[in-house]
């Protein structure tokens, strides 16, 4: 049995998930995950050591070592050859406070992952405002754990890439606005907008092929659904997602 994968600990999730050739792109892609931006982050930008960025990631320091080195030879290879880098996936977490925001790439193919826009339990009618999600593993159409995460004051388009970094592969929320629709198509998450009541019920209604949205919702009135049914089984695409930085450990200049 192989031993299993250990979440490296990142301070920051990065505010770009895609850079691309202005001229010449070849059009193949290199996927980076975010811990190994995160020892690129450490190692050349905060000038930490390996064993400082070892300590900083929570791992030993062969394994900062072999994902710095990993994170270096996939920039030579965009640099040198005209290649797309995308910045996804990973095995990490970050840390808010007590809350841990845990992500692991290697999903299963019964998995799925479904965010809500969340506030006192009840599905938050502002997708923009969204101060937190509450996030569900799904496993063979069952609920198989949920939290409560923080967005760090991020708002509207992005927090697609907010979720897109999560690994969400379907969002459930109240009013959306059509810029946030797009980011979201663009991340490869599905929408259920124009939902109310409970998040809890919500994810059990879509779960069972019952869940009532809105497919026209507007971020400025909500409607009462329309009855359309869906398993909401996502797939993860490419997208320009933003997120801002709202921690301050190991930015450029500094060490910790």
């Amino acid at each position: 049995m192989s031993r299993p994968i250990r979440c490296r600990e990142i301070c920051t999730l990065p505010e770009f998930y895609s850079f691309i050739p202005e001229d010449g792109w070849n059009g193949e892609s290199v996927t980076m995950t975010i811990d190994e931006l995160e020892s690129i982050r450490l190692m050349d930008c905060a000038c930490l050591t390996q064993e400082e960025a070892a300590r900083q990631m929570n791992v030993a320091r062969t394994t900062v070592t072999a994902v710095y080195e990993t994170a270096r030879r996939k920039i030579a290879d965009c640099l040198l050859n005209g290649k797309r880098l995308e910045i996804s996936g990973g095995a990490w977490h970050i840390r808010d406070g007590e809350n841990i925001f845990q992500n692991l790439s290697q999903k299963g193919e019964k998995t799925m992952r479904i965010a809500v826009t969340h506030q006192n339990g009840q599905v938050f009618q502002h997708f923009g405002h969204t101060e937190e999600f509450k996030i569900y593993d799904i496993e063979d159409k069952k609920i198989a754990k949920s939290e409560v995460v923080s967005t760090n004051g991020q708002g509207h388009g992005a927090l697609a890439g907010f979720l897109k970094s999560a690994g969400v592969d379907v969002l459930i929320c109240g009013g959306i606005g059509g810029g946030a629709q797009n980011a979201l198509k663009e991340a490869g998450i599905k929408l259920y907008g124009g939902v109310n009541g409970s998040t809890d019920d919500a994810v059990n209604a879509l779960l069972e092929e019952k869940l009532v949205y809105n497919p026209d919702v507007k971020c400025d009135h909500h409607g009462e659904g329309h009855g359309h049914h869906g398993e909401g089984h996502g797939h993860h695409g490419e997208g320009h997602g933003h997120h801002g930085q709202g921690h301050s450990c190991g930015h450029c200049g500094g060490g910790n």
